[in-house]
């Protein structure tokens, strides 16, 4: 007699090793979103020179990361690097790299976009109160970009935790790998084991992405009243 699919999830350690590959997807995205924060803001800033060299150079990189597929850049850096540069990254470092290469471009956009929407008014208000231009960023421009910025920092992370699906190509062993493995161990027991696997997988996702995309909405909210 068949198992039900959904005893699958719950013979051994097949939940527990689904949890700990999602740990990896997570462990992934907040490693690459906090580099890209540190490197994003910075890229942002300069993204707003004057210089028409910089802001093309700038251009040129976040229009690559944009049209470029992350799957395309994950084979270039895993496969890419060994072959070509004679570097063997990791798995896992491979999509640490790409994720932050990705992530510091839409970082830096978004900051960019924060930047430019703050009233020329604002500065001018600050320098007539007699601060010095690293006042005026500090205590006017700094605080103001922030909070326009968070809800969008929250919808990139969401975006990059999703997007971590991906590494399962390049050999890394996270939810979704972890998923397929205990299907394929049930293909003949159980045939109904994938739609309670990869169901729990979206219901993992759902829980963890659907808190972010709920504060992002709200804050975005309070910021427009």
């Amino acid at each position: 007699m068949q198992d039900s699919g959904i005893q699958v999830l719950f013979q051994g350690t097949n939940f527990l090793r689904l949890l700990e590959g999602l740990l990896v997807s997570l462990r992934i995205s907040i490693i690459a979103m906090g580099l890209s924060v540190v490197l994003g803001i910075p890229f942002g800033v300069i993204m707003t020179s004057k210089n028409m060299i910089i802001r093309f150079i700038s251009r040129i990189y976040l229009e690559t990361v944009r049209i470029m597929p992350q799957l395309v850049l994950l084979f270039l850096v895993y496969f890419g690097a060994a072959k070509h540069v004679g570097v063997n990254f990791s798995g896992g470092m491979a999509a640490v790299i790409v994720f932050t290469f990705w992530g510091t471009a839409e970082m830096g956009d978004l900051v960019r976009s924060a930047l430019i929407s703050i009233p020329v008014h604002q500065y001018e208000s600050g320098f007539a109160l007699g601060m010095t231009k690293i006042q005026v960023h500090w205590y006017l421009i700094i605080p103001q970009t922030v909070r326009r910025l968070l809800p969008s920092l929250m919808n990139l992370l969401t975006r990059m935790i999703k997007t971590t699906s991906l590494v399962v190509l390049i050999g890394v062993v996270e939810v979704v790998k972890v998923g397929k493995q205990i299907i394929d161990a049930s293909r003949y027991t159980t045939p109904t084991a994938a739609l309670w696997v990869y169901g729990a997988i979206f219901l993992m996702y759902f829980a963890i992405c659907y808190p972010f995309s709920m504060a992002s909405a709200l804050l975005e909210k309070k910021l427009k009243d």
